[in-house]
């Protein structure tokens, strides 16, 4: 993924608190096994464990002789993301038609070394985590090896555990914008509200409190 320095996180506490804050939920891409053929890619829920991502999966997975075969992974999650018309972005004096659109969205991608774990107790260890992190109000049964209703699943599935090598994280909210066009786009995302809009407007606002004005940052760090 593309990452301006402007777009770029401002530090990795960034976006690891935009993804604490977020449903943690992505697509993992795993190359094919067939040079000629498309990536293989699962839609899941995923839960941050330090260095690792663990994740579960259906043992009817059509991704597992792929992933089987991967020296590496990507996961890529992706929110608080809107559509800017181009008259929103017009330049001050010109014609409204004449602005250009784009995309405002975050983004954090992990490269990650898969392995992937068959043994029951190594199951129950990664649900056991993955409850704790959804579900942390508890009104679930134990999980067991022994016990039901858990026990009887494990078969069912295999699981992930994903070593983070790497972490892109991406920020696009026209940083390098001036300070009064950024403003004049999150009044405009907040009254229109469609879809992801306030979450858009409110990381920009976000942005712009942390950034102000794009060059004075630069020269400043």
């Amino acid at each position: 993924m593309l990452i301006h320095p402007w777009d770029s996180a401002l530090d990795a506490g960034e976006w690891q608190d935009w993804l604490a804050h977020t449903d943690r939920f992505g697509v993992l891409a795993v190359n094919n096994i067939g040079p000629a053929q498309a990536p293989v890619l699962v839609p899941t829920h995923f839960t941050v464990a330090g260095a690792e991502l663990l994740v579960h999966l259906a043992r009817p997975n059509p991704v597992w002789q792929h992933l089987e075969a991967a020296d590496e992974v990507r996961l890529a999650v992706i929110g608080d993301y809107a559509y800017i018309p181009t008259y929103w972005r017009a330049k001050a004096g010109g014609p409204d038609e004449d602005g250009v659109p784009t995309s405002y969205y975050s983004s954090v991608q992990f490269v990650c070394r898969p392995t992937i774990v068959d043994d029951p107790e190594g199951k129950v260890e990664i649900l056991t985590a993955q409850l704790g992190d959804f579900q942390p109000e508890g009104g679930h049964a134990t999980v067991a090896v022994d016990e039901g209703p858990y026990g009887r699943m494990l078969r069912g599935i295999r699981g992930v555990r994903l070593s983070v090598l790497h972490v892109d994280a991406k920020f696009k909210y026209d940083d390098s914008n001036p300070v009064d066009h950024r403003e004049r786009v999150i009044g405009n995302l907040e009254e229109r509200g469609h879809g992801l809009d306030a979450g858009a407007a409110s990381q920009q606002r976000r942005r712009l409190r942390a950034i102000g004005d794009w060059n004075e940052f630069r020269n400043r760090t």
